[in-house]
């Protein structure tokens, strides 16, 4: 007797069940991978597996649907496996033990993978089924999405079809996503030179701001630590003589910064009226910011004079113009989505490190001219002060497409099913349809699923009956693409 025996939809819990037995942690795909080959295998469904491990798996259309266009059910193989600290799973080797309470799915101190085995048991339940409506299938199961999208990227799609894709990759019940933003990392590196000088150091240290998602945050007006060094930086320097010595702070590229600190070097007869100025700017800056980042906080601690490694005159204010004036945030909502940010990027990690100051930002848009336009912006600015740009991890956006039968056929059914419209809207974080929109010309594509919580995490939930529900509604969307 499995957990989920008796719940409904049986066959899709029943995979998600299967799907629950088998290790699939990012980087550790290879079992799910050949058990999809297997599962197609022994219904004698044409597949395709290849040695990234992302899998392929073709259905003919039943009755009165030969003819149709096919249609592609698409999600991701991998899931986030985190387990709590007195957990002594093997999550490498073992399975998940789930656990049911009520309406809510989860797993027994780990994550449940529900992002996205959900999406894998609900195209292998269409893929197994006899008696469900539905035209000429052709099921994407790609790898390791949690990591860099890494398969989809990979994923040679020259044998697909179809120009109409449901990914199944959503959290929230009820909600179409109809784009996504693409994205770069973008290093700007600047080379400094260094000089001994006698002198004071203060120390500064700024935490307490609330940080988050680039992505999904960078619309709630929040503070990023490094930009308010930066400013602080430059009040001092343009009221007392002073050098940089170290400015670092965040962790991520993707995190909006939430701690930074710095240490400069200042004569002693300046250093009363440097702090002040600082703590006077960073009074400024929390009153400014007081209801997004209420619990931000300075710290200054100052050394006694001696001789001090500091940035070069010039080195330190081109690291100062830099922090404040290259670009940083919101740099464009969307003319066809006003609430939805177009095209932003975060300064999320700042290092000196040997011999150069490196300043990592997250560079987003659904639009892919404005994203390759805002890269090239910081190009051209830091070679400005005489550096250079590293690009990585580029990825495609997924734009937003006026004219969408897909979306339009979806709002339909779930307005047929649940009297009621639901939400259609972007999301300023990468999805893999913008992979699959890039790949395939004239794609038009949706993502949706059942409503989940706390993903990625030992907390993580699916609600049972909001699986039902959106199962009904994809086996609707199906049936209306005739």
């Amino acid at each position: 007797m499995g957990v989920l025996d008796g719940k409904k939809p049986e066959k899709v819990f029943h995979f998600f069940e299967t799907i629950a037995n088998i290790p699939h942690g990012s980087g550790n795909v290879e079992k799910i991978s050949n058990y999809l080959v297997d599962f197609a295998k022994e219904r004698n469904l044409k597949y395709r597996q290849d040695e990234k491990q992302n899998v392929v798996i073709w259905k003919e259309g039943t009755a009165g649907y030969e003819t149709s266009e096919p249609v592609i059910l698409q999600g991701h193989i991998d899931m986030v496996a985190v387990k709590t600290a007195d957990c002594i799973k093997d999550m490498e080797k073992e399975g998940l033990d789930l656990q049911v309470d009520g309406d809510t799915l989860s797993a027994v101190n780990t994550s449940l993978g529900g992002d996205d085995g959900i999406a894998v048991a609900y195209a292998l339940a269409v893929l197994d089924s006899h008696d469900i409506a539905h035209p000429p299938v052709e099921a994407v199961f790609t790898s390791d999405e949690e990591i860099g999208l890494l398969g989809a990227n990979y994923l040679d799609v020259s044998d697909i079809k179809g120009k109409k894709l449901l990914n199944m990759d959503s959290e929230d019940e009820g909600v179409f996503t109809v784009s996504c933003a693409g994205g770069a990392t973008v290093e700007c590196v600047l080379p400094f030179k260094t000089e001994s000088v006698s002198a004071q150091v203060i120390e500064i240290k700024i935490d307490g701001f609330a940080g988050g998602h680039s992505g999904v945050e960078i619309n709630k007006g929040r503070a990023n630590s490094n930009c308010v060094l930066g400013r602080i930086l430059l009040n001092v320097f343009q009221n007392v003589g002073m050098r940089i010595m170290t400015v670092n702070g965040g962790e991520k590229d993707n995190a909006i910064a939430k701690n930074s600190e710095a240490a400069i070097a200042v004569l002693p007869e300046t250093v009363d009226k440097a702090k002040e100025i600082i703590e006077n700017t960073f009074a400024e800056i929390k009153d400014e910011y007081k209801v997004t980042d209420p619990d931000a906080k300075i710290q200054l601690n100052v050394m006694d004079e001696g001789l001090s490694e500091v940035l070069s005159g010039p080195a330190t204010l081109s690291t100062i113009i830099a922090l404040v004036n290259m670009p940083n945030g919101i740099q464009r909502m969307n003319p066809d989505m006003p609430e939805m940010v177009q095209t932003s990027l975060n300064l999320g990690v700042l290092r000196t490190n040997e011999n150069n100051i490196t300043m990592s930002y997250a560079v987003r848009s659904s639009k892919e001219s404005e994203k390759n336009y805002l890269i090239e912006k910081l190009r051209s600015l830091t070679e400005i002060f005489g550096g250079e740009v590293k690009v990585s991890g580029a990825y495609p956006g997924w734009e937003y497409k006026a004219d969408s039968t897909l979306r339009d056929i979806a709002v339909k059914a779930y307005e047929m099913l649940y009297s009621k419209e639901p939400v259609v809207e972007g999301i300023h974080a990468g999805l893999e349809c913008g992979l699959f929109a890039d790949k395939i010309d004239g794609l038009d594509a949706i993502s949706f699923g059942p409503s989940m919580k706390n993903v990625h995490t030992t907390e993580e939930t699916l609600s049972i009956s909001s699986t039902e529900r959106t199962w009904e509604l994809l086996l609707k969307i199906l049936e209306m693409l005739k």
